[in-house]
């Protein structure tokens, strides 16, 4: 299967969000990447309900929602409302992180769990069955720009590794930092998913670094 790509709209000119929001759907991207920040997961605030229901009005791709948010259980039903394709909880912010994921999956969206830089995969080998995603956070979550840690090409292989042998249909995402010079590094590894911010809504012409993304990774 070829790589996808999914930018996010956290890097987008909010000025302007309904021409960011056409752009992607014009474009060769995959999927929309939705960062929810609350401040206490995160030292950051993103957004919440009102962006994601313009997203669902406009938006002509899925949804990939990643919740960096406390609690995150409390509003599976609401993300499940708000279009929400792709719901993803942070490994770190779930005590009970079986239940989260199987509540996910009975509201009708592909369960993901994102992992920390400081999180190995193998804590999430009971739950890997659960999963239709891993998101692996490439960088400390909570802010756009940051520099890529190159400790992840070998989570990322370990990771593939263990849905291989557990025999699942799991996707690899990567989260922060991926740029045009280590995309193909991170689909040689094993990822499935890529995930552009700053790369594509920095560039010059998002729409273009999109195809770039993409052929890199047919």
């Amino acid at each position: 299967m070829s790589g996808m790509i999914a930018p996010s709209i956290l890097s987008a000119d909010f000025g302007k969000l309904n021409e960011e929001i056409e752009m992607i759907n014009l474009s060769r991207a995959h999927w929309f990447h939705v960062d929810v920040m609350d401040g206490v997961f995160v030292p950051n605030i993103s957004f919440g309900f009102p962006v994601m229901k313009t997203l669902q009005a406009k938006a002509t791709k899925p949804l990939d929602v990643h919740l960096m948010i406390v609690d995150p259980d409390r509003y599976t039903q609401a993300f499940a409302d708000a279009g929400a394709h792709v719901l993803t909880v942070h490994a770190e912010a779930c005590t009970h992180l079986h239940r989260s994921l199987s509540n996910i999956r009975n509201h009708n969206m592909k369960a993901g769990v994102a992992i920390n830089p400081h999180t190995p995969v193998e804590s999430l080998r009971e739950v890997l069955y659960l999963c239709d995603l891993v998101c692996v956070m490439s960088v400390n979550p909570g802010f756009g720009g940051q520099s890529f840690i190159a400790h992840t090409y070998a989570k990322v292989k370990a990771l593939k590794k263990m849905i291989v042998e557990a025999r699942t249909a799991t996707l690899i995402e990567i989260d922060g930092g991926v740029s045009l010079s280590n995309a193909k590094a991170l689909l040689d590894a094993g990822a499935d998913v890529l995930v552009a911010g700053n790369t594509v809504f920095g560039s010059r012409n998002p729409s273009q670094t999109i195809l770039d993304l993409s052929l890199i990774a047919q």
